[in-house]
């Protein structure tokens, strides 16, 4: 990374509210897909990928897996009046190592530590700390019991600016987790993985592109905005990723063969980056990553990158911007307002190919 200042200011632009996507396009693959390869910037659909790809690419596939992460309780307290009761709101933001979750507790001043919270099909937690806005709770279940009542008292956790225009219902459940979701955790789904159903999948494998699954368990933070104008001095927030023997394998395969590794999303990328980063080439790898793409950055592993539309100002609009330089992204995303993309989560796709 050089030293010469990144200024957020940089990555701002004007956005029309009435692109922001409030639901998928169904089918998922009949989405949009803006292809930018070097200079030139075509619009296409997301079943046509395969136009663009050539037998021996690999898509990079993380299969988090989202939780129905939003819980709405009850705190009930005995006092000298009586018994009083506070609606409390509750998102999941990330287990601890014993169990225990940290979590968004609304609002945080109607509770004590000690205190419990009841949520629907039996699940209650205990507060057991408080710390800078945020709760560590305790629940009353664990594994199987766990998941079940969490499924069936939760609401998936759509993003903050779709949340503000709609409550998440049943349909989020399936249009909030992508085709090959295997391991639970994430609080926020990969989205632009959200874009491929299995006939999308098969027609790709047909014509020789291949598959590597990742994990990486996006985190709530992937929505903080970020609040520093000198961007490099901006603390990201860790997420918890793997990448296996196996898929590593196949990656460094793929380079040595010529083939291109394309990673679906953001979420993928930086955590198949974050395993190069080490060794300056793919390699097995396991832990939490905070790494932060901006311009300056050096690409290890990725060839092309498939993603969705990103809010301005945002970590994920500074690395599209490192991925295909500053200039180019101003045209990409100039051409996506002018022809009306649908932007974020449930928006449109992009398939970005460096010059």
């Amino acid at each position: 990374m050089g030293e010469r200042q990144v200024k957020l200011s940089d990555f701002d632009f004007d956005l029309p509210e009435d692109l922001i996507a409030t639901r998928p396009a169904r089918p998922r693959s009949s989405a949009r897909l803006l292809v930018a390869q070097g200079d030139a910037i075509q619009d296409a659909i997301v079943r046509d990928l395969g136009d663009w790809l050539r037998p021996g690419d690999r898509l990079v596939l993380n299969d988090t897996a989202v939780i129905p992460a939003r819980l709405s309780g009850v705190r009930r307290r005995e006092g000298p009046e009586g018994a009083t009761q506070a609606k409390i709101e509750v998102t999941l933001l990330e287990p601890g190592p014993e169990g225990d979750w940290s979590a968004l507790v609304k609002p945080l001043k109607k509770v004590r530590d000690g205190e419990v919270i009841v949520f629907g099909a039996g699940l209650e937690a205990e507060v057991l700390a408080r710390r800078e806005g945020q709760g560590l709770l305790r629940f009353n279940l664990e594994g199987e019991a766990f998941d079940t009542a969490l499924n069936a008292a939760g609401a998936m956790p759509l993003p903050p600016y779709i949340a503000a225009r709609r409550a998440a219902d049943a349909q989020d459940r399936t249009d909030y987790q992508t085709v090959w979701a295997r391991h639970k955790g994430a609080v926020a789904a990969p989205t632009a993985s959200l874009h491929f159903d299995a006939e999308l999948l098969e027609r790709l494998e047909a014509m020789g592109v291949t598959f590597s699954h990742v994990t990486l368990h996006v985190g709530a933070g992937t929505f903080l905005p970020v609040k520093v104008e000198d961007v490099t001095t901006h603390k990201m927030h860790a997420e918890w990723g793997r990448v296996s023997e196996a898929a590593a394998a196949e990656i460094a395969a793929t380079k040595a063969a010529g083939g291109r590794v394309i990673p679906v999303g953001t979420t993928a990328l930086r955590l198949i980056e974050s395993a190069a980063q080490a060794s300056g080439a793919i390699a097995p790898w396991e832990g939490e990553t905070d790494i932060f793409i901006y311009p300056g950055f050096t690409f290890r592993v990725t060839d092309a990158l498939i993603t969705n539309f990103h809010l301005p100002k945002s970590t994920l609009m500074m690395l599209v911007s490192a991925l295909m330089g500053q200039d180019r992204i101003r045209k990409i995303y100039d051409h996506a307002v002018e022809n009306r993309y649908r932007f974020f989560s449930y928006g449109d796709a992009s398939l970005l190919i460096p010059g």
